[in-house]
């Protein structure tokens, strides 16, 4: 067993750019250029680093980044990449290193054209979006091409096949870590449902293997590739149920198992983790008995949980579990992972909670996360990060010491960014609710912000962490004096069922009560005067900035919304449209529709929303604007363009474009 790592790090500095000289204020270019190295990682044989950079041509695309380190490692300097493939058509967005020296690469282009029904857009008329695509990368990636034909099934028509080509998706369904050549992957079909394919890493053959409907899911064995579970929806009595069974291997008969059936509107999380070596139980995670989603053991054979949970904690959910990969304890568990604040993994593995805690001891007060590492656990890569750190990748070796591969944004010095706190405060009604604040710079207590920033997440089934934010809506804020807070308020998920539940219907009502009483919060406790709080959100946190705007005794001086949802009704129509969606979270979208209250504007408004977004419409943006700009004459539409909903389709000039007209809006219209 490792008592301790005794790292050697000659190399640190030169990634996290340390100093000591009074911070400059960063622009918003510094959180606008694309991060110079962003999702790294490890082949599973440790030969092999692969992840996007920002393109040593044009720092305004990405670049596919190889790294060959199969071979003897000089820690004394950063590690640069073998070879670089620049973005053309399409920009890298996302990678993953395989094995046999391939990878996957993610990317997304601009796409106008008819969809006709295939995906998110216009049914009639050209759209405006942008659409992904995974390529396959060989050695060195040299060659970064189309995954191999056969994606279709057999009498797919043209029409089928253009609309793979535009909504299809495919990932890796197992790795398989004990085959030295082959994974499985699964694809989106032209048709209904996703089939499995074993694809030969060495030949780009692949094997159709089987194919789930779309109302299904399965689980595979890493070992084999071959289902070990089946989850099914079925509409019976009225409702949509979830079905799960089991492979009994002593029979070969997928069983049912009553005691993990659960009703699609009650919402229970339950999810079959791996099955325990040697016997017929199932490590399950669920919120089935508690508000929090724990680890229970599972027999199939008695189709009962245990008593009680096998691992939990007692404020987050449990929300995964790691079982070794290599061939002397395959399927044995190593950890659990838990979402607080930040993500962390509770190891029961000595090794691996050696290597964690002596990674830890280095980089005191930091976010560690172990993302790869070899069978022999000799390789390990890492990462680390904090809300005032961006997030830095390393390399261990040999247990000792330490390689730089770089930091996401090195030009970014930690005195320059705000550090984050963890709090609950109580709602009007009683319910307690978590937030994360991210502190001006140099921020010491008892000091009042210049102001305050209410930052509610999309979703709004999502939620926010205590990490970097890499979109600058916290940092560059945080940089020039207000405290920001994000609130977890009702409707969030992944806080219990409680937290979640509670928002259901409550849209622009108690919702919104919760942000409100989170800048209330900030007033009581002295962090800043009442006159000088904004709200800015997106996506669903752009529907809570609108219906703040509408909304009478607003806290607020002004409202930003990006890419918000201004007509209820229409999102609540198009969510019904199909019943699964119906059952499962369109019901819950009811509450106040801004569009139909924009006569009670009673703050100014500043509206930003790309004219490529097919999640969100413009026409939400253009329309309430419409409805308001006669009362409220400060009030501002900013149309981006080529601009999409999510993050992997913006453009640089995107986030320095809202981030400068923020704080102009903030200085000059807000009085902030």
């Amino acid at each position: 067993m490792i008592k301790r790592l005794a790292l050697t790090v000659g190399a640190l500095s030169l990634s996290l750019g340390l100093a000591h000289a009074a911070p400059e204020k960063l622009s918003a270019e510094d959180f606008a250029k694309h991060p110079a190295v962003t999702g790294v990682s490890m082949s599973l044989e440790g030969d092999v680093l692969v992840g996007v950079i920002t393109d040593p041509t044009d720092p305004d695309k990405t670049a596919a980044a190889y790294w060959d380190i199969s071979g003897d490692i000089d820690t004394s300097k950063p590690l640069l990449p073998s070879n670089v493939t620049p973005s053309s058509r399409s920009r890298f967005y996302g990678a993953a290193a395989l094995k046999s020296k391939k990878s996957l690469w993610l990317t997304t282009q601009r796409y106008t054209g008819a969809l006709r029904g295939c995906g998110e857009g216009k049914t009639t008329g050209a759209t405006k979006k942008y659409i992904q695509k995974v390529y396959l990368g060989n050695e060195k990636i040299t060659k970064i091409d189309d995954l191999p034909d056969g994606r279709a099934e057999v009498g797919a028509n043209k029409a089928q096949l253009r609309c793979f080509e535009l909504t299809g998706d495919t990932g890796v369904a197992s790795f398989l870590p004990l085959d030295p050549k082959n994974i499985i992957l699964q694809r989106a079909t032209t048709k209904n449902g996703t089939s499995y394919f074993k694809h030969d890493l060495s030949t780009g053959r692949e094997k159709f293997l089987y194919k789930a409907s779309n109302t299904e899911s399965f689980t595979l064995s890493n070992r084999t590739g071959e289902p070990v579970g089946k989850s099914k929806l079925e509409f019976e009595d009225g409702e949509y149920r979830s079905y799960i069974r089991l492979l009994n291997e002593a029979t070969g008969e997928f069983e049912l198992e009553d005691a993990l059936t659960t009703e699609i509107k009650n919402r229970y999380t339950m999810d079959v983790y791996s099955k325990e070596n040697g016997t017929r139980n199932y490590f399950v995670g669920t919120d089935k008995f508690d508000d929090k989603v724990s680890v229970y053991l599972y027999n199939g054979d008695t189709n009962t949980f245990s008593t009680e949970p096998l691992f939990q904690h007692p404020e987050f959910d449990i929300v995964g579990i790691t079982t070794s990969q290599r061939e002397q304890d395959f399927g044995e568990v190593l950890g659990f992972s838990y979402d607080g604040p930040v993500r962390k993994t509770f190891w029961i593995d000595p090794e691996m909670k050696s290597i964690q805690d002596g990674l830890e001891a280095a980089f005191p007060g930091k976010n560690v996360s172990l993302n790869d590492y070899t069978a022999d656990r000799n390789r390990v890569l890492f990462t680390v990060s904090a809300a005032h750190m961006p997030p830095a990748y390393f390399l261990l070796l040999g247990k000792s010491k330490v390689a730089v591969i770089g930091s996401s944004r090195p030009w970014i010095k930690e005195e320059q960014l705000g550090k984050s706190d963890f709090v609950y405060y109580s709602a009007r009604d009683g319910l307690k609710v978590p937030a994360i604040l991210t502190m001006p710079v140099g921020y010491e207590k008892g000091q009042k912000a210049k102001g305050a920033i209410i930052l509610p997440h999309g979703g709004p089934w999502a939620r926010d962490y205590a990490g970097f934010d890499n979109s600058g809506w916290t940092q560059y804020f945080a940089s020039r004096g207000y405290i920001v807070m994000q609130p977890q308020y009702r409707g969030s998920a992944g806080w219990g069922r409680e937290l979640w539940l509670a928002g259901d219907g409550e849209w622009g009502q108690k919702m919104q009560d919760d942000k409100d009483d989170g800048a209330q919060w900030l007033v009581d406790n002295g962090y800043v005067d009442s006159d000088k709080i904004a709200i800015h959100g997106y996506s669903y946190g752009g529907f809570a900035a609108i219906a703040a705007s509408v909304r009478p005794n607003s806290p607020y001086q002004c409202a930003i919304g990006g890419a918000g949802v201004a007509n209820l009704q229409k999102i609540a129509n198009n969510w019904g449209d199909n019943r699964v969606q119906r059952t499962f979270q369109g019901r819950t979208v009811k509450g106040m529709d801004p569009l139909q209250n924009t006569q009670k504007v009673n703050i100014p408004i500043l509206l930003y929303h790309g004219d490529h977004d097919v999640r969100v419409p413009l026409f939400h943006s253009r329309d309430f604007y419409n409805g308001v700009k006669k009362d409220s004459p400060q009030s501002k539409l900013i149309v981006l363009k080529e601009m999409g909903h999510q993050s992997n389709k913006w453009l640089p000039e995107h986030k320095s474009t809202v981030l400068t007209e923020m704080e102009d809006y903030l200085t000059n219209v807000c009085g902030m």
